[in-house]
């Protein structure tokens, strides 16, 4: 019993640990104010994490859209409410699955690369010969790559709502046939600029902040052996995929819960 006290005790503080140094990470680098040269980095690492990911954001947007309008119209067809296939198909988008999906997204393709790209440079002793030229490694990669992200998932989130809800359209009414006036008619009298879109972006927001996070700085901390860095590319789509759902859980029953 003692000893499971123990390493209970032991896991704990390893995980306090890490998290005061991820939080550190992440102040350095944030209180550092990009000028022209930042912002020339950052530009370039909004190409790369954001940029490339849209195909990747583009296809399953269609594809969930499509599967949404196909399953609304199939159930409320039933009851004669096909005018309500816009309207949901709308809120659930962009509530839940637009700044959901995104995040999930993003953190598998560009969160992993993130991490594998500065494990490499750490394995590689590129951040240490930085550190001798004199030149902040928070500065020149962190900090550009944080900024990259932070600006490019609620942009990632915008377009994969606009295409989900296209996707939608393509097989609720062109396909299926569902009154293209109800479906747009409902979409506008139910959806609300800020009750719905906006507390999205929020969250987009919000997911952004924590797969960046926590994607440089199992980068940074990993160590500089190959296994080191596979764990830590493991490590981040783990870790980002649990607290995104941890997270839009209580961000949704703040925003949307009756208390």
């Amino acid at each position: 019993m003692v000893g499971l006290v123990r390493l209970l005790g032991i896991r704990f503080l390893t995980w306090l640990n890490s998290l005061g140094r991820a939080t550190v990470l992440w102040a350095n680098a944030m209180w550092w104010l990009p000028r022209w040269e930042g912002v020339r980095l950052i530009v370039t690492q909004i190409y790369y994490v954001g940029f490339l990911s849209l195909v990747i954001i583009v296809l399953s947007a269609f594809s969930i859209g499509a599967v949404l309008a196909l399953q609304f119209y199939t159930q409320l067809a039933r009851f004669g409410a096909e005018d309500a296939v816009g309207v949901g198909l709308a809120l659930v988008v962009l509530r839940e699955l637009g700044p959901v999906v995104t995040a999930l997204l993003f953190a598998g393709r560009a969160g992993s690369a993130l991490t594998a790209e500065i494990g490499l440079m750490k394995t590689t002793e590129q951040l240490s010969s930085m550190e001798m030229m004199g030149v902040d490694p928070l500065k020149r990669i962190i900090a550009p790559r944080i900024w990259a992200g932070l600006i490019s998932v609620p942009i990632l989130t915008a377009i994969f709502n606009t295409v989900a809800i296209y996707g939608g359209v393509v097989v609720g009414v062109n396909w299926l046939g569902a009154d293209p006036g109800g479906f747009w008619s409902g979409m506008q009298e139910g959806v609300e600029i800020y009750e719905d879109l906006v507390k999205g972006m929020i969250k987009s927001a919000v997911f952004a902040l924590l797969v960046t996070w926590v994607a440089v700085f199992q980068g940074y901390d990993a160590p500089p052996t190959a296994e080191g860095m596979s764990l830590a590319t493991t490590r981040t789509v783990v870790i980002s995929s649990v607290l995104i759902l941890a997270t839009d859980f209580l961000m949704t029953l703040v925003f949307y819960g009756d208390f």
